[in-house]
């Protein structure tokens, strides 16, 4: 046990003492890191009070780097002449440094990222352009979020507020065309488009800025979006307002350079304030923390002690501040893992011929890989919020602020962040420690003022004064010239579809030139998936007309509100008039019901007569009498009226089933319908161009070279019948659609245009032109081998009614014969005989309508005992006691009359 105790001893006071030894001897007193800025912008200026209020942390604690003091390098560049900038950051990158903060300038940073590689420098950079990545530059670290977030809220703004085209101005170099294309990318990505790019150099004049204004003052768009550096943005909204581009209806969305200026600058001139009241900005989101409040509270001191006492605080120097930390504590790590900083010339980098850049003095960072590799794995909370990276070198849970300029300073209006890629008024991190939500329905911003002092959204876009004359496509149709055709004697366009686009053009608040332009020869119908598709080509601007809102349709160009509900229906010719005297079944006509409810009325006084005498269902008041006659004849009537449509097509079931030929109108999309939709053979299908091309084929019938019934969109349908009304539209609509004006893929007009049609709609305008053009009119009289609807004459029904009166009529015969049998034997002679002249004739009516009237006492089956007397039990041949019998009143006495 001693033995083992001492060797443990021996190890502890020898070999690990040694080892850490080893450790802090890899350590060196001092570290140095570069920094490439422009001094004299407001952002380099910030980000060099940052660098060195970020030292001045690190140092003056003593866990971080154990002893060794992190030093910083700074050089100045100049982002206007890119050949200047990048000549100095090639001298720049002759010291030996082990990490570089910067560049801020897209242009110096492509060239230095290079260099980077080439000498394994980590690059610490806050340049925003999207095209520099770490696949590319694997030693480019970005340290602040990339401009594709950016512009993916800037895209967001623009289509919360539903507006489908902008107009970008943009400095032209690579921070600005690179900035707009990865605007572009997001705006597509949300049906909305960039209508104008305008780019200019970052030392353009005042008078090319304000041809530039100028120019984009005529553009149709009225969303602008800027992507400058701040001094050429501050000229440029200067300019603008001067121009009233300030004005009501306009919008103004800058990018982060904005707000990164607003936020630095203590001071701004009220005139330049004033000239940007409405516009919005975007700000990176740094989250509240102590870390950060301290920093902001000790700026003052710190950019009063670096020279800069102008400038405050941006979200460009919590970024910074945090990027020189990264670096400090991936060395503590470096150090701690053993890395050693030592630096070897690159053979490579030898200039033959004595050049004055001296490349040979530029070494390569031998471990650089290693600390590269600890920076990406850093994970604290720093000024910034979370610094952590991502597999692609970006900083995870990027956001921005949507901001407002009111007054003499700015509203924070909502966030977007890329954990749900959409606007909300919920701070970012609080939206962390829930799942994402993306559902659209949540998005949602606070009221902004916008340029014009108004609270009411722009529209976004106007129809600009000097644009071009639109070319409208229409089709010149051969048919149906009710809803659009050419005038031959004036070459104008005319019909119901001509007057709705017109009359929705009048209630646009802005002026449009336009022409029409016939499509088609006129002598038959054009196809209208070719018309629709000469928007799609550009050859059209847009096309009215009788054009159905189909699926296919709307995935290349957008269609207005419908203007006209058009479904598929089917036309089918009706039976030949029946002259069967049998067909009972059949539905009735007016007269026919008439004449059947009559006849009705007649069977059943023919049945009350017949039943009158010994049915007591048959017998009260006249009232109860006449009530159970009606109802008697109601009830018939219901049994024998059950309406049948006349037409040997029922529904679509029935065109899919049989092999007949199907007509259709030349041009209608009802062809690819029918052998898409309904697996119809495009053999049985035949064209017809004319109204009098559907009436010939109906009357024809399958049999004789016609068809066995037309598929056609329903207006077309409406108006044919008006004029061919002996032809049936059996079942309903199997197709809901409508007719639209085609205008290219996110139009502002379409929009304007619909809101318009709406309106017309509204106020009855859209049916009095229906009116107009599309009233009914009277059906011709020819063609009698047709019926006119699903009814039956008169004539259809003359064998039943003649049968049915035959029997009544002999019915009521046999019935009085029988009654007048009856009276005569049991009326006395003598009564009879007694009258004379007419009064007897009347009272022997009268006696004998009360004869038949009475009810029919109940039969007897045996004999009956009157007075005491009694009847033989057995049957006389004068006695039939199997017959009613009537009492008979003779003088005072009561016979009994067999």
């Amino acid at each position: 046990m001693k033995i083992a105790f001492l060797m443990l001893l021996l190890l502890f006071l020898f070999l690990i003492p040694n080892g850490i030894h080893k450790s802090l001897a890899a350590r060196p007193s001092a570290v140095h890191i570069g920094s490439i800025l422009r001094f004299n912008s407001t952002t380099g200026g910030v980000a060099a009070v940052a660098i060195r209020a970020a030292l001045e942390d690190i140092n003056s604690d003593p866990t971080v780097l154990n002893g060794t003091t992190l030093q910083v390098d700074m050089r100045d560049t100049n982002c206007d002449d890119g050949f200047l900038g990048m000549v100095e950051a090639l001298q720049f990158m002759e010291t030996d440094v082990i990490a570089i903060i910067g560049p801020q300038c897209s242009t110096i940073a492509h060239i230095i990222s290079y260099v980077a590689n080439e000498l394994q420098v980590p690059l610490m950079s806050f340049a925003s352009d999207a095209t520099l990545s770490s696949i590319q530059f694997p030693f480019f670290v970005r340290t602040m979020p990339s401009d594709l977030y950016e512009m993916a809220a800037v895209a967001a703004v623009v289509d919360y507020y539903q507006w489908k085209i902008v107009t970008a101005i943009y400095v032209d170099d690579d921070y600005g065309r690179n900035g707009i294309a990865a605007l572009d990318d997001e705006l597509t990505a949300r049906r909305c488009k960039i209508s104008y790019k305008v780019g200019f150099p970052s030392n353009a004049k005042r008078s090319e800025l304000l041809n530039l204004l100028v120019a984009v003052s005529n553009m149709e768009s009225r969303v602008i979006i800027l992507h400058t550096g701040a001094d050429p943005g501050l000229k440029l909204l200067s300019l603008a307002n001067g121009l009233n581009m300030m004005g009501n209806g306009y919008v103004w969305i800058a990018t982060d350079w904005l707000s990164a200026y607003l936020d630095a600058n203590s001071s701004i001139p009220a005139e330049t304030i004033n000239g940007m009241q409405g516009v919005l900005t975007v700000r990176p989101h740094t989250p509240k923390s102590n870390m950060k409040s301290n920093l902001m509270s000790k700026w003052s001191s710190l950019s009063k002690k670096y020279n800069h006492s102008d400038l405050r605080l941006s979200a460009y120097g919590f970024y910074v501040y945090d990027s020189v930390w990264a670096v400090a504590r991936a060395l503590d790590a470096f150090f701690d893992d053993g890395g050693r900083i030592s630096f070897t010339n690159d053979s490579r980098l030898r200039d033959e011929t004595g050049g004055s850049l001296h490349l040979e003095a530029m070494s390569v960072f031998d471990m650089g890989k290693r600390l590269l590799g600890k920076i990406r794995k850093v994970n604290f909370t720093g000024v910034s919020g979370q610094v952590q990276f991502d597999a692609q070198g970006e900083l995870i849970h990027p956001s921005y602020e949507i901001i407002s300029i009111i007054g003499n300073g700015v509203r924070t209006i909502g966030f977007w962040s890329n954990y749900t890629r959409l606007l909300s008024t919920v701070l970012p991190e609080d939206l962390y420690l829930k799942p994402p939500n993306t559902s659209l329905a949540n998005q949602h911003l606070h009221d902004v003022i916008w340029p014009g002092e108004t609270a009411q959204k722009p529209r976004g876009w106007v129809f600009p004064s000097n644009a071009k004359e639109l070319k409208i496509g229409v089709p010149n149709r051969f048919s149906f010239k009710e809803f659009v055709t050419r005038d031959n004697a004036t070459g104008s366009m005319k019909g119901y579809c001509i007057d709705v686009f017109t009359q929705a053009l009048a209630l646009l608040p802005y002026p449009v030139t336009y022409k029409f332009v016939p499509f088609g020869n006129g002598a038959e119908n054009p196809h209208y998936d070719q018309l629709v598709q000469k928007v799609v080509d550009n050859e059209f601007d847009g096309a009215i007309g009788d054009i159905v809102i189909t699926m296919n349709r709307t995935e290349t160009v957008d269609f207005t509100q419908p203007f006209i509900e058009s479904g598929l229906v089917i036309l089918a010719p009706v039976k030949k008039h029946i002259t069967n005297s049998w067909a009972f079944l059949q539905p009735f006509t007016l007269g026919m019901w008439c004449v059947t409810g009559l006849s009705f009325l007649v069977v059943g006084v023919v049945i009350w007569v017949l039943e009158h005498r010994i049915n007591d269902e048959f017998r009260g008041s006249p009232r109860q009498q006449l009530i159970t006659i009606v109802c008697y004849t109601a009830s018939l009537t219901s049994i024998l009226t059950v309406q049948q449509l006349d037409t040997s097509i029922r529904g679509l079931n029935d065109l899919q089933n049989s092999d007949y030929p199907i007509g259709f109108q030349v041009g209608s999309f009802a062809e690819e319908y029918m052998v898409k939709e309904l697996n119809i053979s495009r053999s049985r299908l035949k064209a017809l161009g004319s109204p009098e091309e559907y009436a010939e084929n109906l009357k024809l019938g399958p049999k004789k070279g016609g068809v066995m019934a037309i598929v056609d969109e329903r207006p077309y349908v409406e108006l044919f019948l008006s004029t061919y009304c002996k032809i049936a539209v059996p079942g309903s609509d199997f197709t809901s659609r409508g007719w639209g004006f085609a205008f290219p893929r996110d139009s502002p007009l379409q929009v304007d245009l619909s809101t318009a049609i709406l309106s017309l709609s509204e106020n009855g305008e859209l049916q009095r032109i229906h009116d107009k053009w599309l009233k009914a009119g009277d059906c011709s009289a020819d063609n009698t081998e047709f019926v006119d609807s699903n009814q039956l004459r008169l004539e259809s029904f003359m064998g039943l009614f003649l049968i049915c009166g035959a029997a009544c009529v002999l019915a009521l015969l046999i019935y009085f014969g029988i009654m007048l049998r009856r009276y005569l034997r049991h009326e006395p002679p003598e009564a009879i005989s007694s009258e004379a002249g007419s009064s007897k004739s009347k009272r022997s009516l009268k006696r004998f309508i009360s004869f038949v009237d009475d009810r029919e006492p109940p039969k007897q089956k045996r004999p009956l005992c009157l007075s005491g007397s009694s009847m033989p039990t057995t049957p006389s041949s004068n006695v039939d006691i199997e017959r009613p019998m009537r009492p008979i009143r003779n003088g005072g006495a009561i016979n009994i009359e067999s």
